[in-house]
């Protein structure tokens, strides 16, 4: 709620403003049972009917002025609560947008779609609500109270048993629905998740005909969901009811009360009136307020798991103190490179443990390689080939063990300084829609048309971008679904060049591509100066030139070398490679 809170801010006058007009409008609400006493006691017994349509018009200003208020306090509550669900969106996106992978695996993203898009607007609901009745309902209830006493002490005693009856109905159903309304949400997560999990696997659920698997378990999930609402919903749907047998039965006792009093002249037919319309106020009020009980419990079980992923401090910026050189301005980073290119990047004694598992994907993995050397990484399926690149960019940081680039710690590099240095293709190629120039530019905005075609000739994408209609223009679809496998591997590889990276990590990014284009790509790139590569792949083929070959078993290095070298020394990379070999023949 902190977070929530503290976004009110930003909108200080409106905050103010909305329960104020609705104040405003509650007061004049307050004076129309009066009028009517006034109008049914001095008008209609006497016959005036010039009194009559004097207290007429009062009313019909009196509800002009409570409109007026009512739509302005309703302006503000809106600007209000829009503004701060706008603001927690971009700030909750802009968290995010710093989580390392350890804190998204550990979350999920299923969780975190549903938290900035349905747990905000429920927020958005909450604020907008409590602005415009938070304080108006309490102050009819209050108010008619008062009015009801400065009418008729005695007669007015009903209210004050009628009142606390009514809000221990209310606190109960808000303890018991509070927590309830958390478990929705989590419902919410894991059908958010099951959705995303069938679109994204669409082709693969076809594929092995699990179409109706799919739709069983979407509906078991859907009907767990649909079951907690259902339950909660019964339980808020208890409110209405006993707010209106409460109430009713007040001004059942007090029609009764008011009929002996009138018989007896202590009281009028105006007062007894305008005591049971106060009676109504104050049962329209609290149905009101069950409504925004309602509303705003929803909005803070919702705002405790919207802070809750603000509350997630990631790993993944330097410790101020470890920082060798810092500049005048604290924001600024910077850390004093080694000029020993032998060991431009260098990994000792590294281990690696996933967020949630007890085994190690990596285990005691060393060496260092050269400034400009060109490093294949090969092994079986599961190995840690990517968990192994990945700690390069600082994507995970080893549990164990030194990462170094440049002979300074990863964990010391200010990330956005260190992941300049580094262009990396992933294992899945993709591409975000607007065109396939903005794709590139993602790269780095600073590349002119000119060196976009050569990246795209390095990467073997000249051929097919040029046959596109509109070329550099040519629309991509989300995802890049408008483009072949290959075709999007080959422009992820242009988009890391257009980086003009000293690191470029190929993370099995030639998978989709034939051996006569994979060969094409890695002669072009070697031909790049000064740049230190690093192959992921399955063939030996795309690494057999490379300058150093690391082998890689369940997660320990099984050998280290050159092509000709691991043939000899390697039994599990000799196995591969003839393997690969003998299928090729």
């Amino acid at each position: 709620m902190n977070k929530v809170l503290g976004q009110l801010k930003f909108y200080r006058k409106e905050a103010v403003l909305a329960p104020l007009f609705k104040l405003l409008e509650a007061t004049f609400e307050l004076f129309v049972p009066l009028v009517m006493a006034a109008i049914v006691d001095n008008g209609i017994a006497t016959g005036n009917k010039a009194y009559i349509l004097k207290q007429g018009l009062l009313l019909i200003f009196l509800g002009v002025i409570g409109l007026c208020a009512s739509l302005t306090a309703q302006f503000f509550a809106a600007k209000a609560a829009v503004g701060v669900a706008t603001r927690l969106r971009h700030e909750m996106f802009s968290h995010i947008q710093s989580f390392s992978f350890t804190d998204i695996d550990r979350i999920g993203t299923s969780t975190l779609i549903t938290r900035i898009t349905s747990d905000i607007n429920q927020v958005q609901n909450g604020v907008n609500m409590v602005l415009r009745l938070l304080l108006r309902s309490p102050f009819i209830v209050g108010g008619a109270c008062i009015m009801a006493l400065l009418i008729d002490v005695k007669a007015s005693l009903i209210f004050l048993i009628i009142i606390p009856a009514l809000t221990i109905v209310v606190c109960v159903i808000m303890k018991i629905t509070i927590p309830l309304y958390k478990k929705v949400q989590m419902r919410l997560d894991e059908l958010t998740g099951n959705t995303r999990e069938n679109v994204a696997g669409v082709r693969v659920i076809r594929a092995f005909n699990n179409e109706q698997i799919q739709v069983n378990e979407f509906d078991a999930n859907n009907e767990a969901l649909s079951s907690i609402q259902v339950f909660v919903g019964k339980i808020s749907g208890l409110m209405n009811p006993l707010t209106y047998l409460i109430v009713n039965a007040g001004i059942a006792v007090l029609i009764y009360k008011g009929a002996l009093y009138i018989d007896s002249g202590r009281l009028t037919q105006g007062q007894v009136i305008a005591l049971i319309n106060y009676m109504s106020q104050i049962l329209v009020e609290l149905i009101k307020l069950a409504n925004l009980i309602v509303t705003v419990t929803k909005a803070v079980a919702c705002a405790n798991r919207v802070e809750e992923v603000f509350n997630v401090t990631t790993d993944d910026l330097p410790d101020r103190a470890n920082i060798k050189e810092t500049t005048d301005n604290p924001d600024e980073f910077k850390v004093k490179e080694s000029e020993n290119d032998d060991k431009y990047i260098e990994f000792e004694n590294v281990c690696l443990t996933y967020e949630g598992s007890s085994d190690e994907a990596l285990s005691d993995i060393s060496f260092s390689v050269k400034k400009g050397q060109t490093v294949g990484i090969i092994g079986g399926t599961g190995c840690g080939k990517t968990s192994l690149v990945h700690l390069i960019p600082g994507f995970y940081k080893a549990t164990k063990g030194t990462v170094r680039i440049g002979g300074v710690d990863v964990k010391q590099w200010n990330m956005e300084k260190l992941r300049e240095k580094v262009g990396i293709v992933m294992q899945k190629a993709v591409l975000f829609s607007g065109t396939i120039k903005e794709n590139l530019l993602w790269g780095s905005d600073d590349n002119t048309d000119r060196q976009l075609w050569e990246w795209l000739d390095i990467s073997q994408s000249k051929e097919f971008v040029e046959g596109k209609n509109g070329q550099l223009e040519a629309s991509v679809n989300a995802g890049g679904k408008n483009f072949s496998g290959g075709q999007r591997q080959r422009l992820t590889i242009a988009r890391a060049l257009a980086r003009k990276p000293q690191i470029l990590i190929l993370d099995d990014s030639s998978s989709a591509l034939d051996y006569a284009t994979d060969a094409k790509l890695r002669t072009q790139i070697n031909a790049l100066e000064n740049m230190t590569v690093f192959i992921v792949s399955q063939r030996t083929s795309s690494i057999s030139n490379a300058d150093m070959i690391i082998v890689l078993d369940d997660g320990k290095i099984a050998g280290i070398g050159k092509h000709e070298e691991l043939l000899d020394t390697c039994p599990l990379y000799k196995e591969i490679h003839m393997t690969q070999v003998s299928d090729i023949g």
